[in-house]
């Protein structure tokens, strides 16, 4: 009965190839170790990144040539004093009183709170709404993540070491998935390099021959890896080993309040070391789009009005939950703000 039931998926797992589908545990196909011996993995990898450059240069207008410089150095654009001082000072008082649902993800010993910019609070934190459909922080979303829409947008409080458990997965060096997406983080609080800043290994973007051996050779190895998110696509690599694909130590932005890093997160990335107990607060988007669409410009999410797909992203988690199709990793939590302690 099982294998019939797996034949039938077989036209959907075959579909997946197409889209963002990156779990080697869950699909069959994407995790078969012969076809990744003879290049399934590689070719999907070379395809969504070809298809990012390209559209990326029809949205290079969006940004000035010294961002586009270093970027292409870098895989990171970071912007010291984003936002005007009193523009700053607005939103972070409106961010401090603002209450709403949040909800939180253990990760280890990290409690991750994220509480989504939705229309309610779109229109309670009027300095935020104005930070996100200003050309700077669109052009920058846009150039970055290859793709001409709108992220998820939430208000993300990280707190280190906040009680027993396993080191954090997402503090060893990982690429999010096979294909460039876009993270972004506008940094609330002010960040020491020992309380968990966010790491980039500069140039890790790019893909040279190096990292596609290396791609290979993972794809080989994920489904028997013991890393389970590894399993699921999302690679993890030792700093010790970034020499053997030419690449330096990464970068902690240990940084004060008010500064934006917007990176493509298919190059290597994690949350620092902390000492202690902390947190960071931050403006933190997310933007992982279809990776073979050859054109920038259409998506049919960018439709949905400001604010309006955070909302939907969670609604849509606790739904299938709730009909037994996925079990949500997070709790929800009302009445919270990004700054209360864990």
């Amino acid at each position: 009965m099982h294998s019939a039931s797996q034949a039938v998926l077989i036209p959907l797992r075959v579909a997946e190839l197409f889209t963002s589908a990156k779990s080697f545990e869950a699909n069959p196909i994407i995790g078969n170790r012969r076809l990744n011996q003879w290049g399934l993995h590689v070719a999907r990898v070379k395809a969504a990144y070809r298809l990012a450059n390209a559209r990326r240069r029809n949205l290079s207008r969006l940004v000035s040539a010294e961002d586009r410089a270093a970027f292409q150095r870098d895989g990171f654009i970071e912007r010291p004093e984003f936002l005007p001082a009193a523009d700053f000072k607005a939103l972070l008082a409106q961010v401090r009183a603002y209450r709403g649902t949040a909800h939180e993800i253990r990760q280890g010993d990290t409690l991750n709170r994220k509480i989504p910019v939705d229309p309610r609070l779109i229109t309670a934190v009027p300095a935020l709404r104005h930070m996100l459909e200003s050309a700077a922080w669109r052009g920058l979303i846009r150039y970055v993540g290859a793709r001409d829409g709108d992220p998820l947008v939430f208000l993300q409080s990280i707190f280190r070491r906040a009680g027993d458990g396993p080191d954090d997965p997402q503090t060893m060096l990982h690429a999010d998935t096979f294909h460039p997406a876009v993270k972004a983080w506008l940094f609330l609080t002010d960040v020491s390099e020992d309380a968990g800043p966010f790491l980039y290994v500069p140039g890790s973007h790019w893909l040279t021959a190096e990292r596609l051996r290396w791609e290979r050779r993972m794809s080989l190895e994920a489904c028997e890896s013991a890393n389970k998110e590894t399993r699921e696509g999302s690679f993890r690599i030792a700093a010790r080993d970034l020499p053997k694909l030419n690449l330096p130590q990464p970068r902690a932005f240990a940084v004060p309040a008010n500064t934006l890093v917007v990176a493509d997160t298919f190059g290597f990335h994690a949350r620092g070391p902390s000492a202690r107990p902390s947190v960071r607060v931050e403006v933190w988007a997310l933007g992982r789009r279809r990776p073979f669409m050859p054109w920038a410009w259409f998506d049919p999410w960018s439709s949905a009005r400001l604010g309006q797909r955070a909302a939907m992203f969670w609604k849509l988690g606790y739904l299938l939950e709730s009909l037994g199709v996925n079990k949500s990793a997070s709790r929800r939590c009302d009445g919270l703000s990004a700054f209360d302690d864990a």
